[in-house]
């Protein structure tokens, strides 16, 4: 038994000195990072999520880098890593130093310590890149195919930024348009069944189709270059109905599944686009100086054009109709007109009008909850409602036909598109902040010109939301954000 164990011992130490000695290699175990990737944790853990930092004590700028987990946690003011996007993950922007590696903002992180080496930026940025995912592979907001999303276009980035309803933080940005040149992404639209999601660019050539499991591009329907503005998708998801805003203004429609185009040229300045309840007709804005009407077309014979007068008598100013949008009962439907600083009110059953509420200057988008039988409207240029401001949102009461209290509500400089999310009753404006007297954009950008903002309005008590310090909670995205559509 002695002998048995003296040579087991002896084999062992002879394994043991041959590895030493030969080819046998030491295999560490790197320590865990906060569920990050090591190489990637090593830097975010001991150099950002430090004492007086990003760690859950400090969480300075409300954002903590501990883990993976907390990072897609964001901050009242957002997101600051985007997957598959480093270009618009403002954390790249404060560790960056390098200009030929993109936007450098200041303060320079880790704040009042050495910078980053050029390699560690660049391991960030190829990480982000890739979706910045943890050490196990997962990426952030992947999980669900079915998540309830909100999509806002930015037309002076070419970009779609996709937001996770739950949490309002940004989860995705996706380039659209198929040319180098700036092609606008002025209307985004999601199919009734939410399955896939539709842009169009008032500088494009085209109607480009997304998915809205993942995000990934479908396919496009060739328009031709003209000045698209609007869409609308008929019930059945199966069509489309692009409106090109010009003198001799084309509708066209589109077969969502095959996407052949047919062309019906001659409409002055078409604009805004509806279907009615019933799905038979297709209503249609003239947003000209000139105009006080708008189309009424059947949907299945674009033969079948119909003229609606917007008034009852002849008004001294033009009306210059912007959009129009049913009530969720179907009984009335409402026009924003730009000539006159209006909302006007028509019977649906008749097409005759019924009233007409004065808003704020350039009223332009609308949206309906039929939970709060509230109609909001924004008001882009309205520079009298609140002192120094410029632009409001108009609530009317549709149950009434008039203001609803508490009408209108400030949102941000410039709103434009707006939409409503009824289950966590919320409004989500965007505001354009294009002109100079608004409100300096936190972040730079890598397209020119100022990033605008979502902000969000709490249907209960039609007040903006606010972050835990109790300011107006602001989420930044890029330039020019213009339209905004949801996936309930």
């Amino acid at each position: 038994m002695r002998k048995i164990k003296t040579y087991l011992f002896l084999s062992l130490l002879a394994l043991v000195t041959a590895c030493f000695f030969s080819t046998c290699k030491y295999v560490s175990v790197s320590p865990v990072f906060g569920n990050y990737p090591s190489d990637v944790g090593k830097i975010f853990v001991t150099k950002c999520a430090v004492s007086g930092c990003h760690n859950e004590i400090t969480r300075a700028a409300g954002l903590c880098f501990s883990t993976w987990d907390k990072m897609f946690e964001g901050s009242e003011e957002g997101a600051s890593v985007i997957p598959y996007r480093h270009d618009f993950s403002s954390v790249c922007y404060h560790i960056n130093t390098f200009a030929d590696l993109g936007t450098t903002l200041s303060p320079t992180m880790p704040n009042g310590k050495t910078p980053l080496t050029r390699d560690e930026v660049k391991l960030i940025m190829d990480w982000v890149d890739k979706g910045a995912p943890n050490e196990f592979g997962t990426v952030a907001f992947a999980d669900n195919p079915n998540r309830k999303k909100f999509y806002v276009t930015n037309q002076g980035c070419d970009v779609v930024t996709v937001f996770d309803a739950e949490t309002l933080l940004q989860m995705r940005v996706v380039t659209v348009g198929n040319s180098q040149a700036n092609e606008a992404p002025h209307n985004v639209k999601v199919s009734p069944d939410g399955r896939f999601w539709y842009v169009i660019s008032t500088g494009g050539n085209s109607l480009q189709k997304y998915r809205t499991s993942d995000d990934s591009y479908v396919g496009q329907a060739i328009l031709g270059s003209k000045n698209w503005n609007t869409i609308t998708i008929s019930s059945t998801g199966d069509t489309a109905f692009v409106v090109d805003w010009s003198s001799s203004g084309d509708i066209a429609v589109v077969n969502l599944n095959t996407f052949s185009v047919g062309h019906n040229i001659g409409f002055s300045y078409p604009h805004g686009s509806c279907m009615s309840p019933d799905g038979q007709y297709l209503y249609v804005s003239q947003n000209s100086a000139g105009s006080d009407q708008i189309y009424k077309i059947q949907a299945s014979d674009f033969t079948n054009i119909q003229i609606i007068n917007l008034y009852t008598t002849v008004p001294s100013t033009h009306l210059d109709s912007h959009e129009i949008l049913f009530s969720p009962a179907g009984d009335k439907y409402f026009v924003t007109c730009q000539g006159t600083d209006e909302v006007r009110i028509m019977d649906a059953a008749t097409d005759a009008f019924i009233a007409a509420l004065p808003v704020g200057a350039v009223p332009s988008e609308m949206a309906v909850s039929a939970s709060h039988n509230l109609l909001f409207v924004t008001c882009e240029e309205d520079s009298t409602s609140f002192a120094g401001q410029r632009g409001s949102i108009a609530i009317i009461d549709i149950s009434t036909n008039a203001f609803a209290a508490g009408s209108p509500v400030y949102s941000g400089h410039q709103p434009h598109g707006l939409a409503l999310d009824d289950d966590k009753n919320l409004v989500m404006v965007a505001n354009r902040n294009v002109t100079s007297d608004g409100p300096a954009p936190h972040h730079s950008n890598n397209c020119g010109g100022r990033n605008g903002y979502v902000t969000f309005i709490d249907m209960n008590t039609l007040t903006l939301l606010t972050t835990d310090e109790g300011e107006e909670k602001e989420i930044e995205v890029s330039v020019d954000p213009y339209s905004i559509a949801t996936r309930h």
